[in-house]
């Protein structure tokens, strides 16, 4: 599997990109949240999902993992294919689909062209456990880019100069609340003081 491509943006617009890297160009179906992130880039990153059916091959962009791993998660739901799952993140930023989950909020998930209230219902039902599994706060997914990684390398740093995981993770959490455009260094930092 691909993971992500880094290259020159040929084309872009609201609903695909052409990412050249090495001489090849990859067409990708993209969101407006992507877009958006990447519409004044010449070059660039976008993480990949090569979505395969009986009638084709399609890839899809991502600006940030974030928003790959949600598109991820719904298309795990019934109902929900992969061209319903973009218009989702085009109409939602990840963390507002993993809040509207997570509080059960089915009337802003069905305002989504695509989603009836069925769905949304569904979607509610079928996802909540999986998003509370990764350990993801009602504020969503990701407030910023890695915004993940940066909240799991901080607690793996306080776990490792000998701090239990619970208050390690509880003090990340609170850092990154109120101050999430901190570097991971000073994430750190602010968590010991906390402790």
């Amino acid at each position: 599997m691909i993971a992500y491509i880094k290259g020159s943006f040929v084309v872009k617009s609201p609903a695909h990109a052409i990412i050249e890297a090495n001489g090849i160009g990859y067409e990708m179906q993209i969101s407006l949240h992507t877009y958006s992130a990447i519409k004044d880039l010449s070059t660039g990153l976008l993480h990949t999902y090569l979505h395969i059916t009986e009638n084709g091959q399609t890839f899809f962009g991502f600006a940030e993992p974030a928003e790959k791993e949600m598109f991820l998660l719904l298309i795990g739901v019934s109902g929900v294919g992969a061209a319903t799952a973009r218009m989702m993140l085009s109409g939602l930023r990840p963390h507002e689909i993993s809040q509207a989950i997570a509080q059960g909020n089915t009337a802003l998930l069905a305002t989504v062209k695509g989603i009836g209230k069925k769905t949304a219902e569904r979607l509610v039902l079928e996802l909540r456990d999986k998003i509370s599994k990764k350990e993801m706060d009602v504020t969503g997914l990701s407030n910023a880019n890695n915004l993940i990684s940066v909240d799991d390398d901080a607690v793996q740093a306080l776990i490792a100069l000998g701090i239990g995981r619970p208050a390690a993770e509880n003090a990340v959490k609170k850092i990154m609340l109120t101050k999430p455009e901190l570097s991971l260094e000073e994430i750190i930092k602010q968590s010991l003081k906390n402790l």
